[in-house]
């Protein structure tokens, strides 16, 4: 997953659109054909007059319609529920189509930089702060561990530069940069997997059960397995400096 629910809706009311509607996909809605999809959802519910889709749009039960199916439809449905399509043709560039599962990829690799220019923006990972093991206290950079939201596109193991947003999507909400790291905590051989953002030269927050979000912005080094604690210290005092330069860089 790439975004969240909410976070959808929020770039969508960014881009201009004045109302989101939501369908849950139930079995049940996995089924209709692509002729019930458009007089179901997009006549009887939108009561939809044009109809904007990406050029390799498919819809209805096991993909069975596309844009030729939808234009179709439109034109055939007439009168007062009638529509008509346009297809868009998909931004590309040399590698390719700029898709999800392009920018997945992307985000697989620990490439956070390129997924970003494919988004238009940070690639996100929304979850509750829960407690760790809070060793990063005793290090002197206290982090928050993030419990990502499931089936969330978590990037490859690594240190990372980007933001913490606290209680996204509120009037609440608070951006600071910070310095994130994804995976096992090889130092200390740990084996379960986590997303850990610690909030440049702040140690007084609280965010114990609130829901935050974390950008990526650039990838700082990969995962390694430190000898000593003293050496880990050592490099995260260096990964802080480079979270700073490089979220100065981005802070508008």
């Amino acid at each position: 997953m790439l975004a969240t629910l909410e976070h959808r809706i929020e770039l969508l009311a960014g881009a201009g659109a004045d109302a989101v509607c939501v369908l849950e996909f139930t079995p049940q809605f996995s089924q209709l054909t692509p002729e019930q999809f458009a007089s179901e959802v997009l006549v009887g519910r939108i009561h939809a007059l044009d109809v904007v889709v990406g050029e390799n749009f498919r819809f209805g039960h096991r993909a069975a319609g596309d844009v030729a199916t939808l234009a179709a439809i439109g034109v055939e449905l007439g009168g007062d529920r009638g529509f008509d399509v346009e297809a868009l043709a998909l931004s590309t560039t040399h590698e390719g189509v700029w898709s999800s599962t392009f920018v997945r990829g992307l985000v697989a690799a620990g490439d956070v930089a390129n997924a970003a220019k494919a988004l238009a923006r940070p690639h996100r990972v929304e979850g509750r702060v829960v407690v760790g093991d809070q060793r990063g206290r005793d290090l002197g950079f206290p982090t928050a561990n993030l419990e990502p939201r499931r089936h969330s596109a978590l990037p490859a193991d690594g240190v990372y530069a980007g933001w913490l947003s606290s209680e996204p999507y509120t009037e609440r909400t608070l951006r600071y940069p910070a310095a994130i790291s994804v995976g096992t905590n090889p130092t200390f051989d740990g084996v379960s997997r986590r997303v850990e953002a610690y909030v440049l030269d702040r140690d007084d927050l609280q965010l114990y059960g609130q829901h935050v979000a974390v950008d990526f912005v650039e990838r700082i080094r990969p995962m390694v397995k430190f000898e000593s604690i003293e050496e880990l210290a050592a490099q995260m005092s260096r990964d802080v400096e480079a979270a700073r330069r490089l979220t100065a860089v981005t802070s508008t």
